[in-house]
């Protein structure tokens, strides 16, 4: 095994400390297949932007290493700063064996949030000391982001628990690097009720742990520059984004239906690519590898 970084020189925290310093905030992409990991690497390439690629805990039950290694190869041998992120990793078996695999992630996020408050502390804080060990910076939860996503355990029947700032210092105390707090967001789609995001709640928990830990800012779909600039001024340097890009894939197979496999393949991740150069502008990372 091919020694990692010290953590003062780990991909993702670089690319997010950079990012602070710099006033702009970094797409990190949820990606399902290799078009979608390929169509982040060449917009990042394209804009001249630091980029996250993210895989859910499916990509390794799906296809063991192979995806997680396809996805290393491409990020990491990117002209451009761009790291590979293990988003919402749910139980401490897949934590660690995600962890144990050479060269694969520069930070995955220990989601023990669906457990309650005492219990998902005492498991991030071991898990946050077990992926230190690799190199790995660390992500978490503190309360509980409502809804749910393709790809991750069901948890959309759980009810949403919004972060505190005092909640948000405790988890730092685990040691954590990147904090995703819980401020009216919410995975997968808003409903009826619309885009409710407290400010206040935001601006509060940057002011408490900004200069400790990088915020991240889940459930950003539907979010346009506005509301991206509003989560910017609180302190988000991360944001993460699926269906923004993803649908417009599904969009391209929808299109054409019935051509031949590889232009499809071609078209939708180019689709993808204009879908993230867009995030990147709006975010203020263009221009800035």
């Amino acid at each position: 095994m091919t020694p990692r970084p010290p953590l003062l020189e780990n991909r993702s925290m670089s690319i997010l400390n950079k990012a602070l310093a710099g006033g702009y905030a970094v797409p990190a992409m949820c990606c399902y297949n290799i078009e979608s990991i390929i169509a982040t690497v060449k917009a990042a390439e394209a804009a001249r932007s630091p980029a996250m690629v993210l895989l859910f805990p499916w990509a390794i039950q799906y296809a063991g290493d192979a995806l997680v290694k396809a996805a290393a190869e491409a990020a990491h041998s990117a002209s451009v700063p761009v790291s590979l992120h293990l988003d919402h990793c749910q139980t401490p078996e897949l934590v660690r064996r995600a962890a144990d695999i050479p060269d694969a992630f520069d930070s995955i996020m220990c989601d023990m949030s669906h457990y309650e408050k005492e219990e998902n502390l005492k498991l991030t804080a071991e898990l946050v000391q077990y992926c230190h060990e690799r190199g790995i910076a660390a992500e978490a939860e503190p309360g509980r982001i409502e809804g749910g996503e393709d790809g991750v355990a069901e948890t959309a029947d759980l009810e949403g628990l919004l972060t505190t700032p005092e909640e948000a210092e405790e988890f730092v105390a685990t040691g954590i690097d990147m904090l995703a707090p819980a401020f009216g967001n919410v995975h997968g789609e808003y409903g009826p009720r619309g885009i409710q995001l407290e400010y206040d709640r935001l601006d509060a928990i940057n002011k408490k742990v900004g200069d400790r830990v990088r915020l991240v800012l889940h459930g950003a779909d539907p979010f346009d520059e506005e509301i991206f600039r509003k989560c910017m001024a609180g302190g988000v340097t991360k944001v993460n984004i699926n269906k923004g890009m993803n649908n417009h894939y599904a969009w391209t197979q929808e299109k054409m239906r019935g051509k031949p496999l590889t232009s499809v393949i071609e078209k939708g991740t180019e689709a993808m690519q204009v879908a993230i150069e867009r995030y990147m502008h709006w975010l203020g990372s263009a221009g800035k590898a």
